[in-house]
């Protein structure tokens, strides 16, 4: 279990900043009217921020080599 972490790290950081950025962008920027499709709900601009976060860290993520056995 911690191998997986530590192989994924970036990637969780990412879906966790990017959780935490989706819903303050709601909750100090949204969409007053309820006419936005992604900010007109907390859980929409959440699960968006979370996978924009994940896609931006993850770039960063190091490639791992597989070895055959």
């Amino acid at each position: 279990m911690m191998s997986l972490l530590v192989k994924y790290k970036f990637g969780l950081v990412g879906i966790l900043v990017g959780g935490i950025l989706g819903y303050a962008y709601y909750h100090f920027i949204g969409c007053t009217t309820g006419s936005c499709a992604i900010t007109s709900k907390p859980l929409n601009s959440t699960a968006y921020g979370t996978v924009m976060g994940y896609l931006m860290f993850s770039v960063f993520q190091p490639k791992v080599k597989e070895e055959n056995a």
